[in-house]
């Protein structure tokens, strides 16, 4: 060790003991300010008493480390700490109060440390080579700590999700399956109001198990976020089925326009894996069910799709929903639809596009034009070799045309045959 370091590794251990000395103060100093900064974390007498205890040991940790010269970067983290990363998962605080009770608390701990280092008065050399020691050994401490309580507050979340879900669960099934239900008992054990609300079905689901086995608790994140951003009235509810597959209800006070693709969005920009099938509005009992179900079908749309969409609405597949019950005769309802343009190559695909905006704008060679930017006269050509390669008018099964095209885009290329050539 270098003469400088020797120096600022005694000085820091003379910083550490004067702290120490003042270890209580010091300690409700930093814990009221997470108090004060986090709003999450009061009113629960076990959280606020929980927080203490994990800051008191983190606090001892890192004032021991700094006076014995001890190196912290492989510190699993206090106990307490963990336990308290236990209570946060079991009462449903966010994880990102877990993570900024440690921001604020470290900078409030190193502030005091470096007030005692100013008293102290070493020359200039040593007093920055001591802050910078400081600076490397409560930064490597917080970073290992942060990411072991992160990695057990996942754990918890999903263990408490599964334990809480048990009874829910059974509750949810005797609804979905149409049984004598008491509704007024079922809401209560749900926490949710199933006869007054207005429902939006989910399946969320992870397409595999992500490290660490967190994919309950990022479901249910999910979920509360959905809820927030769509302004739903009350709390959502979210029924764990499986590691990586969950069933939720949005509830609202009344039918309104809901922006799809909003909602999509909100899922896509939430979680980098995840993916959702969503029910239609639907009012009262009946409707909890129907949702559900409407869910149900759009995911096996989804699932059959292959990789497919992130985020699948009932409302905007139905049709083809109901179809894929039987795929093998839905797949040679389109071929013979299509015909020869039911052919998995690059020709196809350009005229099968062209060909479904042409239909949706009313046979607008304008406003086809507009939205794929083309120009008129390509729009033009490729809806007559469309033509010519269904070998019919459009105007003749064109709302089977309508439907075989919508089936081939949710679908892909397992609804189209391979290239001949």
């Amino acid at each position: 060790m270098a003469v400088g370091s020797i120096e600022a590794a005694k000085c820091l251990s003379v910083v550490a003991s004067n702290v120490a000395v003042r270890m209580p103060e010091v300690s409700q100093d930093v814990w009221e300010l997470v108090i004060a900064e986090i709003p999450e974390l009061r009113g629960d007498g076990i959280i606020v008493n929980t927080l203490r205890a994990s800051v008191e040991e983190n606090i001892a940790t890192l004032l021991h480390g700094f006076e014995n010269d001890m190196p912290l970067g492989n510190v699993e983290g206090p106990a307490a700490a963990l336990d308290y990363a236990r209570r946060l998962a079991q009462r449903n605080v966010s994880i990102s109060s877990l993570v900024r009770s440690y921001r604020l608390g470290h900078c409030r701990f190193l502030q005091w440390c470096l007030d005692e280092l100013r008293r102290q008065g070493p020359d200039e050399e040593v007093c920055a080579a001591t802050a910078g020691l400081m600076l490397e050994l409560s930064f490597g401490y917080i970073d290992r700590v942060s990411e072991r309580v992160i990695e057990v507050y996942q754990l918890e979340r999903d263990r408490w999700l599964q334990g809480q879900t048990a009874v829910r669960a059974i509750r949810v099934q005797e609804i979905l399956a149409e049984k004598h239900v008491d509704a007024e008992s079922a809401e209560s054990a749900l926490d949710y109001r199933i006869r007054q609300h207005h429902h939006v079905g989910l399946i969320l689901w992870l397409p595999r198990r992500p490290l660490g086995g967190e994919g309950l608790a990022r479901l249910d994140r999910l979920t509360s976020r959905i809820a927030a951003e769509l302004h739903c009235c009350a709390d959502p509810l979210f029924a764990a089925r499986e590691e990586t597959l969950a069933w939720a209800w949005l509830p609202f006070a009344s039918p309104r326009d809901l922006s799809w693709s909003a909602l999509a969005s909100v899922i896509e920009d939430g979680d980098p894996m995840a993916r959702a099938a969503v029910g239609d509005f639907e009012p009262g009992v009946e409707g909890f069910r129907r949702t559900h179900r409407q869910a149900v079908r759009a995911q096996e749309l989804a699932m059959a799709a292959g990789p497919g969409a992130r985020v699948t609405a009932y409302a905007q597949v139905a049709p083809i929903a109901l179809m894929c019950t039987n795929m093998d005769d839905t797949r040679a309802w389109v071929w013979s639809v299509l015909g020869a343009l039911a052919v998995d190559d690059e020709h196809c695909a350009r005229l099968r596009e062209t060909l479904q905006t042409f239909l949706a704008t009313g046979c607008s060679y304008t406003a086809t034009a507009s939205q794929q930017i083309l120009h008129k006269n390509t729009v033009q050509y490729r809806i007559r070799k469309a033509e010519e390669t269904l070998g019919r008018p459009l105007q003749e099964r064109r709302r089977d045309l309508e439907m075989a095209l919508l089936a081939v885009q949710y679908l892909g290329p397992s609804f189209l045959r391979t290239n001949p050539s």
